[in-house]
């Protein structure tokens, strides 16, 4: 009973790390679809036709999907490239109207904020983790004290069965 009451605390820590994990997942993916699923190919060819001062006007490059690549490129390594910064506060000056500074403040907002997101869910993941081990654990030593007592059960049970009646 004990082993079943661990068991059902753990398992709902785990379900709970894993939605929130789930959640985050979730979250990426929908970036990701309403981008269109990213390929990294797009980022460079994005980088063959990067004019050299955007261009608030030009309706033939999607700005949203230029810079949705620009970051995912950047963040799968780890952290977006300086040039790549420069870029987009640029960008999001000429679409905006907002000074370089501000623009640029506004990129490094984004930028941390995505970080942040990022090591929420590689936290909520591991948290997961951490728990899924602790249930396998706890299962199995249960499963261990429920075969010790089905043996002793047994063997009582055999020996009464051995002796005779009076």
């Amino acid at each position: 009973m004990l082993g079943s009451a661990t068991s059902a605390a753990i398992g709902t820590g785990v379900h709970a790390a894993a939605t929130v994990a789930g959640g985050a997942a979730q979250g990426a993916a929908g970036a990701a679809a309403t981008a269109g699923a990213f390929d990294p190919r797009g980022y460079d060819i994005d980088t063959l036709f990067r004019p050299t001062q955007p261009n608030a006007t030009a309706a033939s490059t999607d700005v949203r999907g230029e810079a949705t690549r620009i970051l995912a490129k950047g963040l799968a390594a780890g952290d977006v490239p300086a040039a790549d910064r420069t870029y987009l506060a640029q960008l999001v000056a000429a679409h905006t109207g907002l000074s370089e500074p501000d623009a640029q403040k506004r990129v490094d907002d984004v930028i941390a904020s995505e970080k942040t997101a990022a090591a929420d869910a590689k936290k909520a993941a591991d948290t997961a983790r951490k728990a899924a081990t602790a249930l396998s654990i706890f299962t199995a030593l249960s499963m261990v004290i429920g075969a010790f007592c089905a043996s002793v059960a047994a063997a009582l049970g055999g020996r009464q069965r051995d002796e005779p009646a009076y």
